[in-house]
């Protein structure tokens, strides 16, 4: 899932500080905390008697063309026959999210028109600031017994416990993809990386997007003594530490990286563009699955295969939320329930439907589930998800991505 700039992120943020500025609590607040009571009292049968009916209003980003159909081709007509739910999408992702949801807040409206969002990470950290999420919730939904919440890439989010407050939906490991015609032995180490991107230059590229900076922080993990230097809470001498290696390893590179780095693409459309056509030799992606799919679509030549590096690369959650002002909660509560159903977890783990990873134990499945999700045809093109496990590293404190899209464009793009 794509993100935000910092600018835009930091915008966000100056709302914050005017929300926090305003104490008390309105009526509108006092009436939804007492919905959320009530919600909260009822068992399932009751949540489901009332979520039948009901319109549920999904923000999410759009820009996949096999996503979309997963959910207007299976979710949205799933949830129409099951439980009598109409599923409506809205695009929008990060900024977009917090920004609507603050919006409400301050005209103090009583019914968002938002139910529920897609999101993780740093959107996560704002709306838990601002106090816009309804939760815990995940203890309600019937199918979350088999979610793997042992699994601390899938209970954390960002370095923050998601205690209830989203329920996990999918599992993704950044992945490098590159052209196997013209690259014979992919780079491992950040020393063989570098040594390719001098020996092949204008093939060679990062995004400043979501993804991009996904990689940088994989990079600066690995500059780390240990990984574990940079987990647990933001920490500003860290960072300088670690981040003044990072830059100084990119601006060693940056002259041999396309355009001769100096341009960097904004989204990740056009990188995969230029992989597809030759002029790049590498793209990447947050879902280390995405060549396949890539390739199903016939974006990506059959050429194309994804790999991660030894160093390690950053393997997260995303997730999904509800609104503290959604009218619709029972519905919302449903819908997710269905989403981390083994059924529709299934769907999408197929490689040709979308190949996102799950968040289930499959161990903790029926028999009949368990069969399932074992057999489901293998990656042609991408790393098996046993064979890169061991290169996982986990995401990093909110404020780590927010900095490093300021200080990539103050010391590197634009130094």
């Amino acid at each position: 899932m794509k993100r935000s700039s910092f600018l835009q992120i930091l915008f966000s943020f100056s709302f914050i500080i005017l929300l926090a500025a305003c104490g008390g609590k309105s009526s509108s607040e006092k009436t939804q905390n007492n919905q959320d009571t009530d919600i909260s009292k009822l068992n399932w049968s009751q949540i489901e008697a009332k979520a039948k009916g009901q319109t549920v209003n999904l923000m999410m980003w759009m820009g996949d063309p096999f996503i979309n159909a997963y959910i207007k081709k299976y979710v949205q007509p799933q949830v129409k026959e099951k439980y009598g739910i109409n599923l409506n999408v809205i695009s929008g992702q990060g900024k977009e999210i917090v920004s609507a949801l603050m919006a409400e807040l301050e005209a103090g409206k009583k019914n968002s028109e938002v139910d529920m969002m897609w999101m993780n990470g740093e959107t996560f950290f704002q709306l838990k600031q601002i106090k816009a999420l309804y939760g815990p919730f995940t203890d309600k939904l019937p199918n979350a017994k088999y979610i793997n919440f042992d699994n601390k890439f899938i209970n954390t989010d960002f370095q923050q416990p998601v205690e209830g407050m989203e329920c996990p939906w999918g599992n993704v490991q950044l992945a490098l993809i590159y052209n196997s015609e013209k690259v014979k032995n992919p780079p491992m180490t950040l020393a063989e990386l570098e040594k390719f991107v001098k020996d092949n230059p204008g093939k060679f590229t990062i995004g400043t997007e979501f993804t991009g900076i996904t990689l940088l922080k994989s990079l600066m993990i690995a500059m780390a003594d240990k990984p574990e230097d940079l987990y647990g809470k933001f920490d500003q001498a860290k960072y300088e530490k670690y981040s003044k290696k990072l830059w100084e390893y990119l601006n060693r590179i940056k002259p041999y990286f396309w355009k001769e780095g100096k341009t960097f693409p904004s989204t990740l459309a056009p990188m995969h563009q230029m992989f597809a056509n030759g002029e790049l030799f590498f793209t990447m992606s947050n879902n280390d699955c995405e060549v396949d799919n890539k390739i199903a679509q016939g974006t990506f030549p059959d050429w194309a295969r994804a790999y991660v590096l030894k160093s390690g690369t950053i393997q997260n959650s995303h997730y999904m939320s509800i609104t503290k002002n959604s009218p619709n909660k029972a519905a919302a509560m449903q819908v997710i329930n269905f989403m981390i159903s083994p059924e529709a977890q299934y769907e999408k783990f197929k490689p040709e439907v979308w190949g996102d990873g799950t968040i289930l134990a499959i161990d903790k499945l029926p028999k009949e589930w368990q069969d399932k999700f074992n057999n489901v045809p293998s990656r042609k093109y991408a790393p098996k998800r046993s064979e890169i496990q061991q290169y996982a590293l986990m995401e990093l404190a909110p404020e780590y991505m927010i900095r490093l899209y300021e200080d990539f464009r103050k010391e590197v793009i634009n130094n």
